[in-house]
């Protein structure tokens, strides 16, 4: 089963790539356990003008990017470079291309003006870009995506933004750190790569440079956090390297980042190698570089497993991602998405699906056992859990899965996907908080409402016993929430043990999705 999604998904990445251009233009390197293919990107993204920074989504089926292709009515008819201007271009699956690009809007695209994307977040509604202050220097911007309309930028504030230049950056996985490049005082030399944390206002706090162990003397540029959280991307010119900018790779644990590695050639050349991305899955990553002597183009990195007994397992993170819609109408809805440490009870981070199409993507690194829960107003939460913390999940999954919201009316029932209990126990966990206080909002959002906790098991074990476990679990969240100032006449419970399944009892998945206790709304 595993060899044969391996072997798809060799198709799948393979189809992200055309041969474009002279049978040079190809570069094909066999190393130990690898192959690796460089060629540039397919469609028309490249143009004899300079195309680069390109940045893309984590499933990698969006790119944006910079280029200085005429822009203007009057460049285009004079055939006259422009300033820079930010381009984005979307997967064609059906054709196995990149689309057609389109510049972004003129609130993103400011005129007379220097627009450069630098990064989007996984999910694409969030995007950074370099502007220019018409005095030699730049700053860094944000912009959101609200449906299908970019907001107008603004800055990162003065944390980040400096009197000196300002020139690449990129957001962590949960939103709450940004790794930067500025030539400001107090780095190493050049332009150094800092970073900078969210504090509890959502304020950028103050800049941190990464420190000799990444920059150098000279310049480091374009740098890169991979969806995994945990390794950074990024060019310079102080390391040991090819010539030019070379693209390394860094890695933090243990607390500290590790020595930089060459990504050697193929992928570095003797010209400058920069604005390296990878996609989630490890498996494709784009670059711009300046090799033989040519304008910036846009490449595409292929990794190809030479052997599926030495397959690498990819970054050790899961993408979660789907549609989120009305169950009547099957609308799409623009949802909150919080993201949380069900060991800590704590909400690590906080999306939003489009609200134009119900799209929504989150990175999940391993290590934590996460609690997703999806709101909109007027409607019923949904959950899910990840437990990431043992080794099964410390390697690549994609998860794709629609969420489907019921609206606040009688009859309407959820089951509580963060709720634990110890083996054969009607103990709540601590982990279970954060579910439970999701529960008690709505009852206090709805001071008329009147549910019913319901408990349900397997098949396994006596149906008397089964009926007892359900009933007590039940009882123990009215407990807590009478605990939490919820009126006990507003809630009844009740044990079903086995006696209401909603998947198959035969294996182990079935079985533990029968094992929930659920909520229904039984007056408004």
């Amino acid at each position: 089963m595993l060899n044969n999604k391996i072997g798809a998904l060799i198709v799948i990445c393979s189809a992200f790539f055309q041969v474009v251009g002279q049978e040079d233009e190809v570069i094909i390197k066999e190393k130990k356990n690898v192959r690796i293919e460089i060629r540039p990107v397919s469609g028309e993204i490249n143009t004899p003008y300079d195309d680069y920074a390109p940045v893309i989504t984590a499933d990698g089926e969006t790119m944006y990017f910079t280029s200085r292709r005429p822009f203007t009515e009057k460049e285009k008819k004079r055939n006259r470079e422009s300033m820079e201007h930010i381009y984005w271009v979307e997967f064609d699956k059906k054709d196995s291309t990149w689309g057609s690009p389109m510049a972004l809007s003129s609130s993103v695209n400011v005129a007379k003006r220097h627009n450069s994307n630098i990064a989007v977040s996984n999910d694409g509604q969030q995007l950074l870009k370099y502007q220019d202050d018409g005095y030699g220097n730049g700053d860094i911007y944000e912009t959101y995506l609200s449906g299908s309309s970019w907001s107008s930028p603004s800055s990162l504030g003065k944390n980040i933004n400096s009197v000196s230049h300002e020139s690449s950056a990129s957001i962590s996985p949960d939103g709450r750190t940004i790794y930067f490049v500025s030539d400001r005082d107090g780095g190493q030399g050049g332009r150094d790569i800092w970073k900078s944390t969210l504090d509890e206002n959502d304020v950028w706090g103050k800049a941190e440079n990464l420190g000799s162990a990444i920059n150098t003397k000279k310049n480091e540029e374009a740098v890169y956090i991979h969806p995994d959280g945990k390794t950074l991307y990024f060019s310079s010119e102080g390391h040991d390297g090819l010539g030019g900018y070379d693209i390394f790779k860094s890695t933090f644990e243990e607390g500290k980042w590790s020595e930089p590695i060459n990504l050697d050639a193929p992928i570095n050349s003797k010209g400058d190698d920069l604005f390296f991305v990878l996609a989630a899955n490890g498996k494709i990553g784009y670059y711009a570089t300046t090799r033989g002597g040519r304008d910036k183009d846009i490449y595409s990195i292929l990794f190809i497993p030479k052997s599926q007994e030495k397959e690498d397992k990819g970054p050790e993170l899961t993408v979660f991602k789907g549609v989120v819609s009305d169950r009547e109408t099957g609308a799409p809805i623009g949802a909150t998405i919080e993201v949380t440490d069900n060991e800590k009870n704590e909400v690590i981070a906080t999306y939003n699906s489009n609200s134009a199409t119900g799209k929504y993507l989150i990175s999940l690194p391993a290590g934590k056992n996460y609690g997703i829960n999806v709101n909109a107003e007027g409607y019923l939460f949904s959950s899910e859990t990840f437990d990431l913390t043992d080794s099964t999940s410390a390697e690549y999954r994609e998860i794709e899965k629609d969420i489907a919201l019921d609206k606040i009316k009688v009859g309407s029932k959820v089951v509580l996907k963060n709720i634990f209990f110890d083996f054969n126990k009607a103990t709540l966990r601590s982990e279970s908080k954060a579910e439970l206080n999701r529960l008690k909002r709505i009852m206090n959002d709805n001071p008329t409402m009147k549910i019913e906790i319901g408990g349900h098991t397997d098949s396994k074990g006596s149906d008397a016993y089964n009926e007892n476990l359900s009933k007590n679990r039940a009882g123990s969240v009215v407990d807590y929430l009478v605990q939490q100032g919820i009126d006990r006449s507003r809630m009844t419970f009740k044990g079903y043990g086995e006696s209401q399944p909603i998947a198959t009892n035969e294996t182990e998945e079935g079985r533990q999705e029968n094992r929930r206790v659920e909520f229904k709304i039984l007056q408004k």
